[in-house]
């Protein structure tokens, strides 16, 4: 039989799965859909700003008072909120609805992480393992199934938008401009990147919405409150409020966090490069928008099953083997993308560069999950909450030159933060080999009646002080 924890770990990773099938599939039609004025770039810039407010004082906040899973579930509620935003997309829909998404973006994903790591240490408890192995594992099993919502989600996208009938032929005029070869920001509103019809626009919205809500039920219905007793602990014994508050900046006095903010907001620079860049310069600009989806889900399937294939290999390999492996293909993907003329002629090359990518961020996002983890396992509320900050200001900072920076720039800060990353990253890694971090004694999750029951034979006596 699969353990409880286990069984928590597949309820939050298929809410996460129904929820990003809907905010995955619009993110990556922003920059075609939404072309004009640059108004979708400029959502996304907003939601990751908005994210990175809310990371510095949120998170600690919502889940030491609502718990981990009802601070997944109103985290939810904002994503869908983004939805409804693109039913009617103007800056007056899709700023605000951005800037609820971002405030509550943060306090979800620093829930899911905490959520995680808890049920991986109490897991490993049980087993007699290491904390490390068993954490590595869930968010490998997570990120399988979590990456994969880009492949339903852009599928939707791609059979919906499929039946539109208005699509017309690239020109050679066009294809010149395409890739780094031409600057890539007069890329106008065309016949390959103009908007759908809208009855097909309301239709992909409308599916996007019911997915959203269905994961919102999944999560409050299945999802065990591990964390209950804890919340009501701490609502009964509360710390004085800046304490909590400013628990984000706190633990920016620990070096180690420090030196992993290159790592962590290169996971946003790369992230957004694909979604924001790569489908509009080269997969929209040269084979049209209808090709959006079935590229991203080349992207989501690759993503996916790296996830769990090296969530697992991890523990015989280390994280600093897969980190190098994700470096590699990104530098490589870089450079042949600086060079790489896209034709119509060259259909499978499209595929291939999110395949790779795909592989890449896989690592980088199971591997750094796992380490913020492992690194800071007494402060994971806060930790995570600087995770999420530091990577949506990598975002920020991509979506925001976005519009005014040629592509060939934009692929040489990426590589430069991937070096950078590259010098940083081993300095924490080597002394965490010399001087492993323990990992914090995970009983206190053990629900009351639970431990009781465990320890029943060994109570002596018992004395009502």
């Amino acid at each position: 039989m699969i353990s409880r924890n286990f069984k928590n770990v597949f309820v939050v990773s298929l809410g996460f799965l129904s929820l990003f099938t809907a905010y995955g599939g619009l993110q990556s039609l922003q920059s075609s859909l939404n072309a004009e004025e640059g108004m979708g770039v400029t959502s996304l810039s907003v939601i990751y700003a908005s994210i990175i407010i809310s990371s510095m004082f949120l998170p600690p906040i919502m889940i030491k008072n609502l718990g981990c899973k009802w601070t997944i579930v109103a985290g939810m509620a904002c994503y869908v909120s983004y939805s409804f935003g693109n039913l009617y997309p103007g800056w007056y829909t899709l700023i605000p609805t951005s800037i609820i998404l971002g405030l509550g973006g943060s306090p979800l994903w620093s829930a899911k992480c905490t959520y995680l790591t808890i049920s991986g240490n109490v897991q490993a408890a049980k087993e007699g393992k290491k904390g490390s192995d068993v954490i590595n594992q869930y968010f490998g099993i997570f990120f399988f199934i979590f990456q994969s919502s880009a492949v339903w989600g852009n599928l939707m996208s791609s059979l919906i938008f499929g039946q539109d009938t208005n699509i017309a032929d690239i020109s050679d005029e066009q294809l010149r401009s395409c890739g780094a070869a031409d600057c890539g920001l007069n890329i106008t509103s065309n016949s390959t990147t103009s908007r759908p019809a809208q009855k097909l626009v309301w239709t992909l919205v409308g599916c996007y919405i019911g997915v959203g809500v269905l994961a919102m039920l999944i999560v409050a219905i299945f999802l065990d409150n591990i964390d209950r007793e804890q919340t009501s602990q701490f609502r009964g014994n509360r710390e004085p409020f800046w304490h909590t508050f400013l628990a984000t900046f706190r633990l920016l006095k620990d070096w180690r966090l420090l030196t992993l903010i290159p790592l962590t907001m290169y996971s946003g620079f790369e992230q957004s490069f694909l979604a924001g860049e790569y489908t509009k310069n080269y997969v929209t600009c040269a084979l049209g928008i209808h090709y959006v989806g079935f590229v991203m889900m080349c992207f989501g399937a690759s993503n996916s099953l790296c996830s769990f294939l090296f969530g697992r290999l991890a523990r015989y390999t280390g994280r600093a083997a897969l980190f190098l492996l994700a470096a590699v293909a990104n530098f490589s993907c870089i450079m042949a993308l600086l060079y790489w003329r896209p034709h119509p002629d060259q259909l499978g090359v499209f595929f291939v560069f999110p395949a790779l990518w795909g592989m890449a961020d896989a690592i980088w996002q199971t591997q750094t999950n796992a380490l913020y983890g492992i690194l800071f396992p007494r402060d994971k509320e806060a930790a995570f909450a600087n995770y999420r900050m530091w990577e949506s200001l990598g975002f920020v900072i991509a979506f925001a030159y976005s519009t005014f920076l040629c592509l060939e720039y934009k692929l040489y800060i990426l590589l430069s933060v991937l070096l950078l990353t590259a010098v940083t990253y081993p300095v924490v890694e080597y002394y965490e080999h010399k001087c492993p971090t323990p990992p914090v004694e995970e009983s206190a999750y053990e629900s009351h009646k639970e431990k009781v029951a465990m320890d029943g034979k060994n109570i002596c006596c018992q004395t009502k002080l």
